[in-house]
Parts: structure tokens; C-alpha cells; sequence
């Protein structure tokens, strides 16, 4: 279904038994009338430590003042996605006041509240980037030599790492780590991402010249930060973004870590970098982003996979238009997923209706 509005042709047949033909007017002509589909009309939820979640919202930039927490608290979304803000070198978030604003919404019933993540690269703003670090390039990898690349989509800062490495390891799963922090904090659990970097080929060159399977390497990742925060806080839960594939590795073993898992981009994506404001902040479609085993279609039938094994599926997707958004809420509830549109920047409240 390209757009919310579609012109059905439809043939109205009145059969009279037993009572002539009263009422009938022969001259009728079949009609074409036209429908606005409502993105209503299928409504998808799902449990999470007993919160019904209906709607969703993801900002991680700019939630650096106590008036922009606020204007996110003030929402009626039943799980909220966020930049834990903490571990920045510069102007850290006041992570403290943001758990107590916003764990509860405006009518007092509790939230999900979920810190993101980034378990695949290394960012050149946290406060764990050494001041004797060098970023990688296209051409060469960097040091320590867990940095490997520069992100292929764009966002600055950011290098995809050998995430099996034990020095990136230690970051996150020691004690005292950024896992503890993150629960010591107070959050539900973790919304995992750039779990594809499994998929990257410079990653995926590095992990064959150390005898690295990649993909068995991230699902070790990801039981290890399952195993952190279930034995700090049971019912710790685990949501990773994208990475559709990862499940055919290891059905049994991925379902068992984790409580939904989130798809970018389905039907809409943003160019890395755009402002909330740029023209491609939203509403790109096809391209390299949707190619192959990476098309609406596709990415669909995967995350019908994870439906399929109990695991519910959120959907977030890059618009501006009013009409691309309408489109991706209704065709997103009607294959079952819990959908959110926002733009790429991920800085603000949407401007799209929270259905």
C-alpha cells in the first residue's frame, strides 16, 4: 500500500427474494468512492513488566535541559527511549532528574523507560574515549585497535569497533561498568543499537583475520549485558534495533535474551547528519537503504519471523509528510508492529500524531 488513500471500485448487487423489486432503480451505475483509511483501524500493543505499551517515543539529542525533559514528560506515550546522557564529556544530562520527570506520565500510571545504547561503535564525545585515542579512518583502522571504521551512514563521531574485544568488553559489562551505571540510574532496561555491526564489512574483515564468527561474537555481546542487568535488576529488559537477520544464527538463543526487538527505516529513512528541520531529515525511500534483502517487503517478512516466536516488534521510521507518516502507522499496525514516525536527528517530539 503506497499511501492512506485508496479508490475502491466496488459492486453493489441487491438481491430482493419473495418481495419484487420495490425500491430498486435499474439505471444504478457501480461508483468509484473514494476511502480514507484511518491508521486507527488496527491497534497493536504489547506487555512489558506488566505496562501496556500502545505508543512509543525515542529522543536522544537535546535533552540537556530540564525544560526539554519536561516537554517529554508532559506526553502521553507509554515508553520512552532516551539518551541516558550521563557519560558525555561535555554538558552531561542531568540523567538523575531526567528518571524521576519522566518514569511516570501525566496521569501518574508508570512508564517504560529505556536507556539507548550504542554497543557496536565507539563515540568520540563519551567520557570513555581516551584523550590518546585516534579515530579511523576509510583507510586504516584506529587506536586502540577495537576502532575499526568510520559509520557508512554518516554520523560523525561514531566507529563501528570489534566489539569482542576485551577492552570494549570491560567498558560495558564490569563492575562499576556502563551497564551497572545505567541501572544504578534507575531505567526498565537498555534499546540496543548498531547491533548490525556484525554486518559491517570492515568489522566482518577483522573478526576473520583474529578467527572472530561475528555474529556468534554479538549474540556473546548481548547475553553478557542480559546477564549484567538481570543480576542487578530482574526483569532488566533488552530491546536491540535492527539487525533483522541476527535472529536466523540463533533462534533459541536471540528470543531468550531479549523482550521486543525495534526496526529502523521499513518504509522511510533520513540521511545521517540531517537536523530536525533538514528536507532529508525524512521521507527517502529505496535506494541502497532498500536494496536486496533490505526492501519493504523483506524487512517485513523478517520481522514477522520475530512475531511469529513471541517477540514484539517496534517500528520507527523518518518522515516530514503527514501522508508518508499516516501510511507507515497504518501499514505498521496492520502486519502487527508497534510503530513510531519521527525524524533522523531524533532531537525532538514528533510533529506526527502519536497514535
Amino acid at each position: 500500500m503506497k499511501k492512506t488513500r485508496l479508490l475502491l471500485t466496488f459492486l453493489v448487487l441487491i438481491l430482493l427474494t419473495g418481495c419484487g423489486s420495490e425500491g430498486f432503480d435499474d439505471s444504478d451505475e457501480y461508483g468509484e468512492i473514494e476511502f480514507e483509511l484511518d491508521a486507527h483501524t488496527y491497534q497493536t500493543s504489547v506487555m512489558l513488566n506488566e505496562i501496556e505499551v500502545v505508543t512509543w517515543m525515542y529522543q536522544i539529542q537535546w535533552l540537556d535541559t530540564r525544560e526539554a525533559i519536561d516537554a517529554l514528560d508532559e506526553t502521553e506515550y507509554d515508553m520512552l527511549v532516551v539518551e541516558p546522557g550521563f557519560n558525555f564529556i561535555d554538558e552531561a544530562y542531568d540523567t538523575a532528574y531526567m528518571i524521576s520527570a519522566l518514569k511516570y506520565k501525566p496521569d501518574g500510571e508508570e512508564r517504560i523507560l529505556l536507556a539507548y545504547i550504542d554497543i557496536g561503535q565507539a563515540e568520540d564525545y563519551r567520557s570513555y574515549w581516551g584523550e590518546d585515542w585516534v579515530a579511523p579512518t576509510k583507510k586504516r583502522p584506529g587506536s586502540p585497535d577495537f576502532l575499526v571504521t568510520v559509520d557508512p551512514d554518516g554520523w560523525s563521531g561514531n566507529y563501528p569497533v570489534a566489539y569482542w574485544d576485551p577492552e570494549w568488553l570491560e567498558l560495558w559489562l564490569a563492575y562499576g561498568g556502563l551497564i551497572e551505571q545505567i541501572v544504578a540510574y534507575g531505567f526498565d532496561g537498555v534499546y540496543l543499537d548498531w547491533v548490525e555491526a556484525y554486518d559491517d564489512d570492515a568489522v566482518r574483515e577483522a573478526a576473520e583475520e583474529q578467527g572472530i564468527d561475528p555474529e556468534r561474537a554479538m549474540l556473546t555481546l548481548i547475553k553478557g549485558i542480559h546477564e549484567r542487568g538481570q543480576t542487578m535488576k530482574p526483569g532488566f529488559l533488552m530491546v536491540p534495533q535492527n539487525a533483522p537477520y541476527l535472529l536466523d544464527t540463533d533462534p533459541a538463543l536471540y528470543t531468550s535474551l531479549i523482550d521486543a526487538v525495534a526496526m529502523e527505516d521499513t518504509w522511510y529513512y533520513g540521511e545521517g547528519d540531517a537536523e530536525w528541520d533538514d528536507r532529508k531529515a525524512g521521507d527517502l525511500s529505496g535506494g541502497e537503504r532498500h536494496s536486496e534483502g533490505y526492501s519493504t517487503e523483506e524487512r517485513i517478512a523478517q520481522s514477522k519471523k520475530y512475531l511469529e516466536l513471541g517477540i514484539p516488534v517496534f517500528t520507527v521510521d523518518y518522515c516530514i509528510d503527514a501522508e508518508n507518516a499516516n501510511e507507515v502507522y497504518y501499514s505498521a499496525r496492520e502486519n502487527g508492529f508497534i510503530p513510531l514516525v519521527t525524524r533522523v536527528s531524533l532531537s525532538g517530539i514528533t510533529e506526527t500524531p502519536p497514535y
